[in-house]
C-alpha cells in the first residue's frame, strides 16, 4: 500500500475506534470484532516492504521496537483506565473516559516524539511502523479488556429469586 494510503488506514480505525470508546459498549457482544482491526492492521503493516531501513537496520529494528511497546504500554493503559460495570442482568459493559483520551494524548506524543528522533538520525520510519504499533496497542486492550470483563463477571452472582 501507498503511504497516502496507509495514512487513511490508520486514521479510519483511529476514529473508529475513539468514536467507539466514548459510548458504552456491551463487552460480551464484542466478540471478534474487537480482534479483527487490530490484526488487520498489523498484518498489513508487516506485509508492507521497508518496516525496517536497510541502511540503518539495528537502530530501526530498536525504534520499531520501542514503538512497539508504546503500543502495548498505551493499550494496557487505555483498558485499565476504561471504566468496566456489569449491569442488572449480569452483562458486562465498558466505557472510556477522559483518563483512557489522556492515555491517547500521551502514546500519540511519545509517538511523535521517536518519529523526531528517527528524523535526527536520518533513520527512515514509514507508516507501517505506526500501523503495527496501533495494531499492537488495540490488541492489548481489547485482551487486557476482556481479561477485566472476565474476572467481573466471575464476581457477578445473579440472585437467586424464591
Amino acid at each position: 500500500m501507498s503511504g497516502l494510503l496507509n495514512i487513511v488506514v490508520i486514521t479510519a480505525a483511529v476514529a473508529w475506534v475513539c468514536i467507539r470508546q466514548f459510548t458504552a459498549r456491551r463487552v460480551t457482544s464484542e466478540g471478534k470484532k474487537t480482534w479483527l482491526v487490530p490484526v488487520v492492521l498489523m498484518a498489513l503493516a508487516v506485509r508492507q516492504p521497508g518496516l525496517l531501513d536497510p541502511g540503518h537496520h539495528l537502530a530501526s529494528a530498536a525504534l520499531l521496537g520501542t514503538e512497539i511497546l508504546i503500543g502495548l504500554a498505551c493499550g494496557a493503559g487505555w483498558a485499565w483506565t476504561t471504566r468496566i460495570w456489569t449491569d442488572t442482568d449480569g452483562a458486562v459493559w465498558s466505557k472510556g473516559g477522559w483518563a483512557a483520551a489522556g492515555v491517547w494524548l500521551c502514546g500519540m506524543a511519545l509517538r511523535i516524539g521517536l518519529m523526531g528522533v528517527a528524523a535526527a538520525m536520518g533513520i527512515h520510519q514509514g507508516s507501517a511502523a505506526t500501523m503495527l504499533s496501533v495494531g499492537a496497542m488495540l490488541l492489548t486492550r481489547a485482551g487486557v479488556t476482556a481479561w477485566r470483563a472476565q474476572a467481573l463477571q466471575q464476581t457477578y452472582r445473579v440472585p437467586v429469586a424464591g
